[in-house]
Formats: structure tokens, sequence, C-alpha cells
């Protein structure tokens, strides 16, 4: 299979991945599947198996026809591949997807992510498999937050199903990677607060454009510095707390008490 470097090409080539994967996403035949960068298939003709419908967003057009041939030449009528970037379908799409699966490339990972869980027709849970030092950062937790896993555990629970090493593709990536999950997906975070997304991300943005810098410095370049401290005190937040120390349940009180 020739692969295009510039995609971030690596095909999944161990079943047992393929078994995780699905095992993770938890599939039913009731279930619509938005499958990211199907490739070769190897998860895809597996996810038609197990759900009611497929739709696959596959950016190499040469992919999307192969996988087209072989899903006529094997009468699946559950599938529909649909040629593009998948960054562009997003947005202009109310998809109706319950999870969404994929392998993604390194530099897909974020945008895709913020795209799905910001959707006003977000998925119920995610499946993918992604580089290892990405899925870390995604699940870290306070003393190491950042902005990426912050957005995340706002809208879902993000967890680390497995480790997959290199050699379960081809061609081998230099680098291992992992299954990640997040699921129970959902605007609960923000329906439970006085404050809108825009306000959370604005802050939060601010907060982590410096995450070295205590949040005295950083988030007195939007609100008075007295603000600020007052916000603290009402997070329980030291005066020389940094955004990676803070949990998400005090960024909420640290945001209520900025935005009152």
């Amino acid at each position: 299979m020739i692969t295009k470097k510039l995609l971030g090409q690596h095909f999944l080539k161990c079943r047992w991945v393929t078994h995780q994967i699905l095992r993770a996403a938890d599939i039913s035949k009731n279930d619509t599947v938005l499958e990211v960068g199907p490739g070769a298939g190897a998860l895809t003709f597996a996810l038609t198996a197990a759900a009611g419908r497929v739709i696959a967003v596959e950016k190499d057009e040469r992919l999307a026809e192969e996988l087209k041939t072989r899903a006529g030449r094997t009468g699946i009528k559950n599938l529909e591949i649909i040629t593009g970037d998948i960054l562009n379908f997003l947005p202009q799409t109310k998809f109706g997807a319950h999870k969404v699966l994929g392998n993604i490339p390194y530099y897909l990972t974020s945008r895709l992510l913020r795209l799905l869980i910001s959707h006003p027709d977000k998925p119920e849970r995610i499946v993918f498999t992604i580089q290892k030092e990405v899925a870390r950062r995604i699940t870290a937790r306070p003393p190491r937050m950042n902005l990426l896993a912050l957005s995340v555990r706002a809208f879902g629970k993000p967890e680390i199903v497995k480790a997959v090493p290199a050699s379960c593709f081809s061609p081998k990536p230099k680098i291992d990677s992992a299954i990640i999950k997040i699921s129970d997906i959902s605007n609960r975070y923000f329906e439970t607060t006085s404050f809108d997304q825009d306000f959370f991300f604005k802050v939060a943005a601010t907060a982590f454009a410096g995450k070295r810098k205590m949040l005295t410095t950083t988030l007195s370049k939007m609100f008075p510095k007295n603000k600020v401290v007052h916000a603290l005190d009402h997070a329980h937040l030291p005066l020389t707390a940094r955004p990676e120390q803070c949990s998400l349940d005090q960024w909420r009180a640290l945001i209520t008490a900025l935005q009152g």
C-alpha cells in the first residue's frame, strides 16, 4: 500500500488493535459511527458488521475509491464513503453520529478533537488511535494540565485504553501510539455553570498562553489584578497558582468569580 507522507498515513495492521477499538467504542446496531481516515479499511469493514450505519471520511481520493469498490464488491449497504477533509466536513454537517473512531495523524489530533467536542451535534463517545505522548497530554491532570486536556475534560471523560506499538502500523512510525477513549461527551459542564463556552475558553487560552507564569500575571491582561486575586481566593487557589495546577472544578470557581 503506497502512503502519502503529507497526510501522515500509517496503516493499521494488527487485528487486536481493531478489536480493542471496537470494544472501547461499545458499538451496537443502533449506532451511527463516523470513521475518520479509514485508509486501507482495517477498521472500516469490522465497523460495518457491528454498527447500524458507518460514515467514513477519507481525504485520499485513491483510497476512498478503493474502499467504495470493495464495499460494492462485497454488497455492504450500511457504509457511506465520503471523499474529503474531515476538518471541512464537520463544520458544515449535522452528521448524527453516536460514536467517532479513527487512526489519527499527529497534525490532526488537537483541531479534530476541538471540532468534535464543541460541535452542536457532538458524539457520545470518541475512540482514536493517536501518538502515545499526545494521548498522555489529553489525559493529563493537575499539576500537568494543559489547554487541550482542560478542553476535553470540560466535555467528557478521557482515558487511555491501551498502548499500541509502532510495529502495528505500516509504514512503521518512529514512536508508539495509544488508543484513547473520551466518553460521556455532553454540554453538562457548561449547562450547570453561569458562564458560556466562549468566555471559558477565552480565559483558559489567556492563562495557558503563559502556562509557566502565575495566573495573577496572565489573567491580569484581561481583568483588574484585584479581581484576579479575589477569583483565586474564591477558587481556593494560592496567589502563586499556575494554570497547569488547576482542576476542572477550580476552573469553574475561578471563571465564575471572574465573570461576576
